[in-house]
């Protein structure tokens, strides 16, 4: 009974994250969480034990919540951790209820892959919760590995210190070469019937200890290819690395540099009975003239962010004369924002924003797109602003002929 909720309630979520003119395969993560991580020591599991003030889960999760080619994310959950990962993850419109694991990681993967089943993404991304430092660029070359027709692709290191073959006395039966060896990583990227099948066919067939989901598809038959990892991507096992990503957050949250950016956008109303504010469809009896999806909010708040980081504005990151974004979500534009700030090492501290207009009303729609706005930038809502006023019948806002916003951008940056 419980999986056939949970199923009904991924397949109205999932339905809910297909970008509007989609021109990409759809995208799902798999967040695999249901594990004791014993190894790490603590009274509770290891993710969600804190790390510089922050649930190592939901440092996990919030990279790919932020990352705009993602478009929804399943955490896969022990059987008694549900109050835990509540109190770790901040709800996003990209999080689909979790849904309970197995005895082990195998089990936990395919219950994941079976909720999704009822609305099947083209690629699935595999990514374990005690990594929480996969970088965007890492991600993106998982979604590249098999978005060019692959069925499986997964991040791997070189390794560098000699590998000794041992038996069961410890004695060492072989020496491989090195050069032909790589430490895997997650997140592992699959064309998501290929991983199904291939998970099903090994539970079928009994098949129930292979550490990762490469190996599934390798019992499977099928080739995996390698792409490079990244040294950062560490996953934590042990206290020791927990101290050492303790210490590494720490390090990055010692931001000094303070930075504002402020953003304005304007657009015209046209034929149409919606508009779109803050990532939110607003039902209108106007719609809006634009390029894009005309999301003003969002654009002045990605111009903030741009001009916080000196890094331009939205019409040079993503030129309206190119056609690719004509009629997109504007939530790509902030994400993108937001990953900048990211790959500098900063934090957004406050986004302030107004909205100029007569209508439509704001105040029923606020915390809704506060909501929005936080799970895009990858922050909590209480770090979100927005407030909305009229021009007393003047101007173009005042007859009603548009719409526009201001917004402020407050960041922080690693200093000195």
């Amino acid at each position: 009974m419980r999986r056939h909720v949970v199923v009904n309630t991924l397949g109205k979520a999932l339905k809910t994250w297909t970008p509007r003119m989609r021109s990409h395969s759809s995208v799902a993560a798999l967040i695999v969480a249901a594990g004791r991580g014993t190894r790490a020591g603590g009274d509770m599991p290891k993710q969600y034990r804190s790390i510089a003030g922050s649930p190592l889960l939901g440092l996990t999760v919030r990279s790919f919540l932020r990352h705009d080619r993602v478009d929804g994310i399943l955490v896969v959950i022990g059987e008694d951790d549900r109050s835990r990962y509540d109190a770790a993850i901040t709800p996003s419109d990209k999080l689909l209820s979790p849904v309970v694991g197995g005895a082990v990681r195998q089990a936990s993967v395919l219950a994941g892959l079976e909720a999704l089943a009822a609305t099947a993404p083209d690629i699935v991304v595999v990514h374990d919760a005690a990594r929480p430092f996969a970088s965007a660029e890492l991600i993106d070359a998982a979604i590249d590995a098999v978005s060019g027709g692959g069925l499986a692709a997964v991040p791997g290191i070189a390794v560098v210190d000699t590998i000794k073959a041992v038996d069961g006395n410890g004695r060492v039966t072989a020496t491989p070469d090195r050069a032909g060896l790589r430490a895997i990583q997650t997140p592992q990227a699959f064309a998501f019937a290929a991983l199904l099948d291939a998970h099903r066919r090994a539970a079928a067939a009994g098949i129930a200890g292979l550490t990762d989901d490469a190996s599934v598809m390798e019992w499977a038959g099928h080739a995996v290819a390698v792409f490079p990892g990244e040294a950062g991507n560490v996953k934590l096992t042990h206290p020791e690395d927990f101290d050492a990503a303790e210490r590494r957050m720490n390090g990055v949250t010692a931001m000094n540099d303070v930075r504002v950016g402020q953003g304005y956008d304007v657009h015209a109303f046209t034929a149409g009975d919606h508009v779109w504010l803050g990532g939110v469809r607003i039902p209108h009896d106007r719609g809006i003239l634009a390029h894009s999806d005309g999301d003003v909010v969002l654009h002045a708040a990605t111009d903030a962010v741009l001009g916080a980081l000196s890094l331009g504005d939205i019409g040079t990151h993503f030129p309206p004369s190119d056609i690719q974004w004509k009629g997109v979500s504007s939530d790509r534009f902030l994400a993108h924002a937001a990953r900048l700030l990211a790959d500098r090492g900063g934090r957004l501290a406050m986004l302030d924003v107004t909205v100029v207009c007569e209508a439509p009303k704001v105040g029923p729609h606020r915390e809704a797109m506060r909501e929005r706005m936080a799970a895009i930038l990858g922050v909590t809502p209480d770090r979100i602003a927005i407030k909305a006023t009229t021009s007393e019948q003047m101007g173009f806002t005042g007859r009603r002929e548009g719409l526009a916003a201001l917004a402020v951008a407050t960041i922080r940056l690693p200093g000195e």
